[in-house]
Parts: structure tokens; sequence; C-alpha cells
């Protein structure tokens, strides 16, 4: 087992400085072809940053255990507010009543509604990926249409990269995510065998826990150096993406099957999860030492349910 718990480690840190790389080499390759800065924060920089987790998502699919793939967008969508916003609060008070998100958790609780009336479908499949995807470019075109004229910073822009760098960047990325990918998927399926459990279990848990380690690790940092307050937009933003672009994209690959312990347990946690970001939110609350504690102790009570 040593060798299996090695292969998701090496392929998780491989995604995760090669997702580094390819949003700074896209970033800089899209603003010198000119670009404007806000589409480029729309576009390249939320698919760069998305861009392990549908690696790993299309990886399962085309290693036949699409368990995994659906496993680990709903497992991620769910540790990005338990985990990714309890965490930090432990360590810090999370000001998010500084952030002003309605509008982009609107679009997520509709991304969340589509995408579980989805799965009682029984299977998705490609055309209920032309959904997902047909409502990610409405919620991307309704943002640039209200964000027209605001000045956005881009994250991973550098206007002095030499373009050496930037190629770098783009190759490292374009060559290290199907490698971490596969490493990863190989591992945790291996795992699931070895334990006995499925590979829809160490997607929920496993994978995703995995593959939302940026997250935390950010807004861990961002909670120690008391600048936390954009960590409630940037797992919002993440949630949605996770939910359009990566399962959207992941069944135009092949179909994903949704196991009956989906529609009775964890599809409804998610959307729980989701519900309990409504006082930070609506109420402007911050996220205290309290809150984060409550927020962890869900999480560890779902973890010990699932793998229970």
């Amino acid at each position: 087992m040593i060798i299996e718990f090695a292969s998701v480690a090496v392929g998780l840190l491989i995604l995760i400085f090669a997702g580094d790389a390819l949003v700074k080499g896209a970033v800089n390759l899209a603003l010198r072809l000119g670009l404007p800065a806000l589409v480029v924060s729309l576009t390249v920089v939320a698919f760069g940053t998305s861009a392990p987790e549908l690696l790993v998502s299309v990886q399962a699919v085309i290693d036949g255990v699409p368990g995994l793939a659906l496993g680990n967008v709903v497992g991620s969508n769910t540790a990005n507010v338990l985990l990714v916003l309890g965490v930090p609060a432990l360590i810090a008070t999370l000001h998010t009543s500084n952030c002003e998100t309605r509008k982009d958790y609107a679009y997520m609780v509709v991304a969340s509604l589509i995408f579980i009336a989805l799965c009682f479908s029984g299977s998705l499949v490609w055309w209920n990926g032309l959904i997902l995807l047909s409502v990610l470019v409405a919620i991307l075109l309704a943002t640039f249409l209200s964000s027209r004229g605001a000045e956005d910073e881009v994250e991973g822009a550098d206007d002095s990269l030499p373009g050496w760098k930037l190629t770098t960047f783009l190759v490292l990325g374009l060559i290290g995510l199907p490698l971490g990918a596969s490493l990863l998927v190989d591992g945790a399926s291996e795992i699931a065998r070895a334990f006995g459990v499925t590979e829809t279990v160490i997607g929920l848990t496993l994978v995703a826990i995995g593959t939302s380690l940026p997250e935390l690790a950010t807004t861990v940092m961002a909670a120690i150096r008391r600048h936390a307050d954009v960590a409630l937009g940037n797992v919002i933003g993440s949630n949605l993406f996770n939910l359009t672009a990566i399962v959207g994209i992941t069944v135009l690959v092949g179909p994903i099957p949704v196991e009956e312990s989906f529609l009775r347990l964890d599809l409804w946690i998610m959307l729980g999860a989701t519900a309990l970001l409504i006082p930070f939110v609506f109420l402007r609350q911050d996220i205290t030492r309290l809150w984060g504690i409550g927020l962890f102790a869900i999480y560890v009570a779902y973890l010990v349910l699932v793998l229970v």
C-alpha cells in the first residue's frame, strides 16, 4: 500500500505545481495576445485553476472508474465549504462580511439544483454535459456584461515574464497535469480495491480532500496574515466551476452512472453545505472560530458517515 499512497501523493503534488504553472503561462500568453483582463480572469484563470480536478475526472472516466470522478466533484464542493472555510476560521476570523457574493452565490445555487436534477436521471451523459456547459456560458456572459468597465487584477499576471519562462510554464503545465492525474487516479483506485471500498468513496474522501488542498493552504495562509476576505468568493467560484465546467466536460468524454448512495446522501450533504453559506452571504456575518468549529465538526461527521 505504500506504493499506492505514494502514487497519490506524488500525483497530487504534480497536479498542484503543474496547475499553477499552466495558469501563469496561459494568463500571460492571453494578456500578450491582447485579451482584456476581465475576460482572462473569467475564462483562462478560472479554467486553469480547475484544471487539476478536470484532468482527474476525465482520467477517471477513461480508466473506467467514473464513480471516482463524480465523487471528486461532489466531495470537493462539500470540502470547499466545510473544510476550506472551517479550518482557517479556527486560526482567525474570516471577515466575510466585507464580501459581496450574493449574485455569485445565487448562480451556484441554481447550478447545484440543475446538477442534482440531472443526477436523478440515473446517469450523466453527453447532453447533460451540454446543459451544464450552457449554464456556465450564460453565467460567464452575465458576469462579463455586469462587470464591464471594472478594473480587474489578474491572478498570475507578470508583465516582465520572459518568453522562455512563459513557454516553460505552458509546457510543464500541459505535461504535468495528465501525468499527475494518471498517478492520482491509479493510486486511488488501487487503494479502494485494497480496502474493499468503492472508487466513489475514495473520490468523496481521499481524492476530494487532495484536490481541495491548494485552496485550503491558500486560505489558511490568508487567515494567518489576516487577509482572508476573499475566501468566500473563491469557494463559491470554485464550486460553481466544479459543477458546470468539470462535470460538463467530463461527461462529453464518457457517461457517469450515478450511484444510489449519491441520491440518498452525498448530493444532499453538498446542498446542505451550500445552504450553510446563507448567513455569510446574505446576513454579512463573519466566519468566527465558533463557526469554524461547527463547519469542521460537520465535515468530520460526514467523513465518518461515508467511511463506516
